[in-house]
């Protein structure tokens, strides 16, 4: 159910009438929603060629993606938010995005998310 859920939102918004831009960062917004969900897993679905990845290797990104989270929590309590950064033209073509993270400390991070569109469907690269 979970995994039709992001399909139907990265579905929504690929099929919107928004700038492919606007795409891309809705896109990496809700791929990174997914970290405050603590679901490693759907995070990694939203990767580009993820599926093409031995399963060892894709083992190891997993781990990776989880000691990340582990790291925001032990270094902010946790993320809070995410949000698509004001300026999207400052740095971005469509296949960049720039997200703030919100972390529970009230600090913030800017971070620009690659992405690349395949099939319609834009992913993390």
């Amino acid at each position: 159910m979970r995994v039709f859920c992001l399909f139907f939102i990265i579905l929504l918004v690929s099929c919107s009438s928004s700038s492919p831009e606007k795409q891309a960062a809705e896109a990496a917004k809700a791929c990174y929603d997914l970290l405050i969900e603590d679901d490693a897993v759907r995070f990694l679905e939203c990767k580009a060629r993820i599926d093409t990845l031995s399963a060892d290797f894709g083992e190891q990104l997993l781990e990776a993606v989880r000691q990340y989270q582990r790291d925001i929590q032990q270094k902010h309590g946790g993320l809070r938010e995410v949000r698509i950064a004001d300026n999207q033209s400052a740095f971005n073509t469509s296949q960049l995005s720039t997200l703030i993270l919100c972390y529970a400390d009230s600090t913030q991070e800017a971070i620009v998310v690659p992405m690349v569109e395949r099939d319609g469907q834009w992913l993390m690269k």
